[in-house]
């Protein structure tokens, strides 16, 4: 059984993401390399291949971690304004 990709942290918030992507083209640009690294990142820790280097896999995780926050900051804006909406 394979492990679940931990880098998939905002599965909870596809609704918002999606609705994000049809109105920011820059959002959908970062939320899809966000995918791409996270999936990249996961396959690279679960593989049985050559050996990656302890820096690369470091740097990855660093910069998938600035995509996360740059992704957060957006959802709450977002809901800050959806909820601002409906008072």
């Amino acid at each position: 059984m394979k492990s679940q990709n931990k880098y998939r942290k905002f599965q909870l918030q596809q609704k918002n993401i999606e609705a994000l992507e049809k109105e920011n083209s820059r959002f959908k640009r970062v939320y899809s390399e966000y995918e791409n690294m996270s999936n990249e990142l996961w396959n690279l820790e679960n593989s049985n291949g050559e050996p990656v280097p302890d820096d690369f896999i470091n740097a990855m995780v660093l910069q998938t971690s600035y995509l996360e926050d740059e992704i957060e900051d957006w959802l709450l804006q977002f809901n800050e304004k959806k909820t601002q909406i409906k008072h």
